[in-house]
């Protein structure tokens, strides 16, 4: 880009080519700064100031092609299709996926192979992208419990049943059989992941209790010999350091002279927060049960409507490929990965597993007058 580099020297007039792919960045900057606001106007305290940080920093970039473009910085062309898209994101569904897509955006930046971009801006794009993956970290986190669940149940509850109809479709057997067949695998499936759920949390929950310290320390205290007791030890055991041990010790003594750190004193909320972070057993298994059978009927949908034969086969299809691809976008949002990447896998892991088991249905199938 030689020309880029002689008007930015002032040693020539911009090109007509140039003119324009500095309003394209200057209609794009604008458009991230108005997308960072509005996700600011749904944030309080830290989060809202990094955004706004963001903004601003977005308003730098922009009055630097401003001054590149003077006269030409006005009716600018719309921005480009992907920011259009952030933007009524961040109107309808608030922060965690539009973080998500605006982290790519930010890796995508073009300023570094752009002359015309100044060394700073392209660093500042570097820093925004770790700025946004961190706070899309944080969004994660918040939706990665029973949001991931409702997605990979359902996601389950697609492919297995999907697959199970195909592969009775390929044995040849009438639509009321495979119906039957389908409704039977939206079941046991569900009652299995129910129950699978319940036995994982329950026993997670009965292992937190198993090797969680009792509160047998603070009944006995009251009655042991100051002098003569094996405190320190029940604390040495437990993990804390032999200086720890003895400050714990005297803590469950009622020495409360001593130097007391707070940072070495048991965290009764860090317990309580255990067990809500493991949750309810009986609302994971219910959970479980809910979101696969959502994702296992939609295959079964034609049949109970009364489709048959390849039309029932087409549009079960058709329903379960659409659902691949949201289950699959969404995975790859909360990952930070390409959405239409992870969809096509998706799609294609659960087509694939379709086709063998139809396949296998169909060597295996019978014939029916």
């Amino acid at each position: 880009m030689s020309t880029s580099s002689q008007h930015s020297d002032g040693q020539s007039e911009p090109s007509p080519r140039q003119i324009r792919r500095w309003r394209k960045y200057l209609a794009d900057e604008i458009a991230e700064a108005r997308l960072y606001e509005q996700l600011a106007r749904r944030k309080q305290g830290e989060e809202r100031q990094i955004l706004l940080g963001l903004a601003e920093a977005e308003k730098r970039h922009q009055d630097h092609w401003r001054r590149l473009l003077g006269e030409h910085a006005h009716r600018l062309p719309a921005p480009s299709a992907h920011r259009v898209v952030l933007g009524w994101l961040a109107q309808v569904f608030g922060s965690v996926f539009v973080l998500a897509l605006a982290q790519r955006a930010e890796r995508d930046s073009p300023y570094e192979d752009d002359l015309d971009a100044t060394r700073g801006m392209a660093a500042d794009e570097e820093i925004h992208e770790e700025v946004v993956r961190a706070l899309a970290a944080r969004g994660r986190e918040k939706l990665s419990g029973g949001f991931r669940a409702a997605v990979f149940g359902a996601n389950d509850g697609l492919v297995s049943n999907f697959a199970l109809i195909m592969g009775m479709g390929g044995t040849g057997v009438g639509a009321s059989v495979v119906l039957l067949t389908g409704i039977a695998g939206l079941l046991a499936g569900a009652l299995s992941m129910a129950a699978g759920e319940f036995i994982s949390v329950r026993s997670q929950r009965e292992l937190l209790d198993a090797t969680r310290p009792t509160q047998a320390t603070l009944r006995a205290a009251p009655d042991l010999d100051f002098d003569h007791n094996e405190l320190v030890l029940v604390y040495r055991a437990r993990g804390l350091s032999p200086e720890d041990a003895e400050h714990r010790a005297l803590e469950r003594l009622g020495v409360f002279d001593c130097d007391c750190r707070p940072e070495k004193s048991l965290n009764l909320q860090e317990v309580r927060d255990e067990h809500q972070a493991v949750g309810s057993a009986w609302t994971a298994a219910a959970a479980s049960f809910c979101f696969f059978a959502a994702g296992a009927l939609i295959p079964v949908l034609p049949y109970l409507v009364g489709a048959s034969g390849w039309t029932a086969v087409a549009a079960s299809t058709g329903l379960v490929s659409v659902a691949l691809l949201c289950t699959g976008a969404v995975v790859g949002l909360l990952s930070g990965a390409s959405p239409l990447t992870r969809a096509l896998r998706q799609l294609g892991i659960g087509l694939g597993a379709a086709v063998v088991t139809y396949g296998l249905g169909s060597v295996l199938g019978v014939t029916v007058a």
